[in-house]
């Protein structure tokens, strides 16, 4: 390795040090070929070069003691010049820095327009910058190659994002020894759940670093602080980054991604006269990712390396023991939540953490207590191991890419959660292994026998109870045909895959007679109309016994078929949630198609929250508990539920309010079931709420948990603003809600999102909080946005630091300016990622 670095590194043409020596570039002073920078005490010199075969030229700085030219950043990378005739100077018109070739014509630049005298200065820390001329501050740079790097990292140069900036800095290897051009490896630093660092190749993982936690990374236990070295990790509102410093002048190192795709730190020692690699990574079999699948550990001094966790079992045992562990490892039993307990795992490499909840205030016992409490929490740990530990971090989905080290490598105490089975110890009689053995499967027999009497006999207790329907009750007059109907067919394909029930588990939902809803409703009068939708009416009714119902009654021209009005029934049917609205039965007669639900005495969110005459009666504290309501019911839905349900319409019209303004979640219509392990699906009818939809759907009709997390952060913002995403412009500049309140984010201003209809009694850092978690929900790319789990911890959590959103994936709105007066509605265009589409809001 050293010897081709060596070669490498001298294959550049590179002009010599007697060439003439500049400290400044002005608008009068320019770098040309036979020119170098050179910063104050010498130690990086700036140049044009051009590398090994290739015919092309570039500006680069480079080590200017060190006798193997290596060059750690390059300017026009992308653009390079065809020979060496360039110049880089300052331009006259703007300030910027500039790099023309022979014909004046602009090749690179800075990009930057000051609009006044600049110059540019190579400083010792090998950082380009460029700043105003006679600035009694030196350090006040208006540009600066630190926030562009190449393909190497300098010690006092940060790796990570800068939020007044917008800059998101990484390293991108070159596309080979010869071509400085962005190459197909990037290293870079994941800012969002417990910040790690990724290498990757054509934006796929190959490494990963594992989680910062206070001492180094978790996956570099050689990375250490020393007398020559320190590292430093910052979290911040404002940045988050990783960056390295030397303590000792006498030595160089670097931090480089080469185009083979290596991480690689050099060290150059003058004595030694060559560059040292100094670690690497990867280093082994471990180090790739995901090597060992869901819940492996990779082991690279065992045999094979690849090993389950206590209470887990290899997914393709035949592979597994073909030393293939990719598939990963499988649950033996169930978790039950409340009695489930902790495996404790020493010297590991923590799991990935991209969507780790982290709260550094916590000590390790809350964090156990939040993790036992949340039944999608799957491990724990100290999110800081620096003095005995500290902080908290909780991983609410499938653990992955965990490795176990020796205690002299180190690694940290990690705790996952297993059934409480798996964490008994068995007690076996004494006697010969055949006679223990035989010991267990006669517990085992036994045991099964035992089970199976007792949910035989619960089974028919059950039937015996619901055949025994008091005369008089409303549920006395079953309609048998419509009953035959409804239960017939699943309303998803292979639903009893997904959920293992047989057909005589199917819920028999009580059905009522079309004379008692026309009773319960006054022959569904206009006083008992609560509201109206796109599938139909839905009206107020009270039961003889007193109970209060709302009815849902779909119209015969609705676009809701008896599909979906079976896929609602089934869906809600089996759902039972605090935040989710309770089905109390349905009706199929007379051509009629009725749900009968609880009523909800508050009506709608939507007819309160955008209400000018009625949203203060949404104080701020209703409106976080509705928002935190809400997430309960989605992550119940996407996790908790016996299925992985995607609701596909969540907003504000479809939550239901009730006599103390709690909320729930309602219209199941269009939601759909995920089975087994899957998580996105497609579908050629985009169903949904134009102003609701993630980019995704509505481009592509592919739908996932994600994409009800886009319309939960929509939702979000509409409560905190009491503005309706759809049809809300802004005078000036016609943005809709999501990018007018990414605007005012952006600006620090966020808290001006807030309706002034919620009252003065709040807290500013909860509604901060609220804001911040939508702009995360609604984020562009379906991968950046959080999962429910994530977002009630950060919901809960006062202290919590948490990611800087990107980009929102709004919708451009527009309203036309002429209408087809022959339509009810004019159709309404929304631009996504500069694609336009139109869609008609069915709803």
């Amino acid at each position: 390795m050293r010897k081709n670095t060596k070669q490498l590194l001298l294959s550049f043409i590179f002009f010599p040090f007697l060439a003439a020596s500049l400290d400044l570039i002005t608008t009068t002073q320019f770098l040309t070929k036979d020119q170098v920078l050179v910063s104050t005490t010498g130690e990086f010199e700036l140049g044009f070069f051009s590398p090994g075969r290739s015919n092309n030229w570039y500006i680069g700085i480079c080590y200017r003691n060190i006798e193997v030219k290596t060059f750690v950043w390059v300017g026009n990378r992308d653009a390079p010049l065809r020979n060496s005739s360039g110049v880089l100077k300052i331009s006259a018109d703007n300030g910027d820095l500039v790099l023309v070739d022979d014909s004046g014509s602009l090749v690179w630049s800075a990009n930057y327009s000051s609009g006044g005298n600049t110059v540019a200065e190579l400083l010792d820390s090998g950082n380009l910058v460029l700043r105003l001329e006679n600035d009694a501050d030196p350090d006040n740079y208006l540009w600066q190659g630190f926030d562009h790097p190449t393909d190497t990292l300098l010690p006092g140069m940060k790796l990570g994002w800068d939020s007044k900036t917008g800059l998101n800095r990484y390293i991108n290897s070159w596309k080979s020894e010869d071509d400085p051009s962005v190459g197909d490896y990037s290293f870079k630093l994941d800012i969002y759940g417990f910040p790690e660092v990724y290498l990757t190749h054509k934006q796929v993982i190959d490494y990963r670093s594992g989680p910062w936690n206070g001492i180094g990374f978790s996956g570099v236990p050689e990375m250490k602080p020393s007398t020559i070295v320190t590292f430093e990790f910052k979290m911040s509102p404002d940045e988050v980054y990783y960056s390295f410093q030397l303590n000792s002048k006498s030595v160089y190192s670097r931090l480089t991604v080469s185009y083979f795709g290596a991480l690689q730190r050099f060290t150059w020692i003058p004595t030694s006269k060559i560059w040292n690699l100094f670690w690497k990574a990867p280093k082994d079999q471990c180090d790739d990712y995901k090597e060992c699948g869901v819940y492996g550990i990779c082991d690279p001094n065992m045999s094979p390396i690849c090993k389950c966790m206590k209470g887990f079992v290899p997914k393709n045992l035949q592979a597994w023991n073909l030393r293939d562990g990719s598939d990963g490892c499988a649950r033996l039993h169930d978790l039950d939540c409340k009695n489930d307990g902790f495996l404790t795992l020493n010297n590991m490499k923590l799991p990935d953490s991209a969507t780790t909840f982290v709260d550094p205030a916590m000590n390790l016992d809350q964090c156990q207590q939040l993790c036992r409490s949340n039944c999608s929490c799957q491990a724990y740990s100290n999110s800081n191991i620096t003095n005995g530990g500290s902080g908290c971090a909780i991983w609410a989905s499938a653990l992955y890419d965990m490795r176990q080290y020796t205690v002299a490598e180190g690694g940290q105490s990690f705790y996952a959660r297993v059934a409480a089975s798996d964490l008994e110890p068995v007690v076996l009689e004494h006697g010969n292994s055949s006679g223990k053995k035989r010991t267990l499967e006669i517990a085992g027999i036994a045991g099964g026998i035992g089970v199976l009497l007792v949910s035989l006999a619960i089974f028919f207790l059950l039937k015996k109870g619901i055949s025994k329907t008091p005369k008089g009750n409303i549920f006395e007059h079953r309609v048998p045909r419509s009953q035959d109907f409804l239960m017939s067919s699943p309303a998803t394909p292979s639903r009893k895959d997904y959920s293992k029930e047989t057909a005589a588990e199917e819920l028999e939902l009580p059905l009522f007679d079309f004379d008692t809803i026309v009773a319960a409703t006054k022959n569904f009068s206009q006083a008992n109309k609560l509201g109206q939708g796109g599938f139909g009416s839905v009206y107020r009714g009270m039961l003889v016994e007193g109970q209060d119902i709302a009815v849902k009654r779909l119209s015969k021209s609705s676009g809701q078929g008896i599909e979906e009005f079976k896929n609602e029934v089934r869906l809600i049917a089996r759902l039972q949630h605090r935040n989710l609205v309770r089905l109390l039965g349905c009706c199929i007669e007379m051509e009629e198609k009725m749900l009968v639900y609880e009523y909800m005495e508050n009506k709608s969110l939507d007819s309160i929250l955008f209400k000018k005459n009625k949203s203060a009666l949404l104080d701020w504290p209703r409106r976080f508990n509705i928002i935190c309501g809400v997430a309960r019911g989605l992550l119940y839905l996407h996790q908790d539920s016996r299925f992985r349900i995607i609701h596909r319409d969540l907003k504000a019209s479809n939550i239901l309010l009730d006599k103390d303004m709690n909320p729930k979640i309602s219209d199941f219509g269009m939601a759909r079931i995920f089975g087994g392990d899957q998580t996105e699906a497609n579908t050629r009818k985009v169903v949904g709420t134009y102003g609701y939809m993630a980019p995704e759907y509505a481009m592509d009709g592919l739908f996932s948990v994600k994409s009800d997390v886009f319309s939960f952060g929509v939702l979000v913002l509409e409560i905190v603003s009491g503005k309706k995403n759809r049809g809300f412009y802004q005078t000036n500049n016609h943005l809709n809600l999501l990018a007018y309140a990414w605007g005012l984010y952006r600006e620090g201003r966020a808290l001006e999102l807030k309706d002034s209809d919620s009252g003065k009694s709040y807290s500013a850092s909860e509604v901060m909080r609220c804001i911040q978690v939508g702009l995360l929900c609604v984020q562009e790319h379906a991968e950046d946005r959080p999962n429910m789990s994530t977002v009630v911890l950060m919901l809960s959590s006062e202290t919590a630091s948490m990611p800087q959103p990107k980009n929102p994936g709004f919708c451009l709105g527009r309203r036309p300016l002429e209408t087809d007066s022959s339509s009810s509605k004019p159709d309404e265009s929304c631009t996504v990622n500069q694609v336009t589409v139109t869609m008609v809001d069915g709803r």
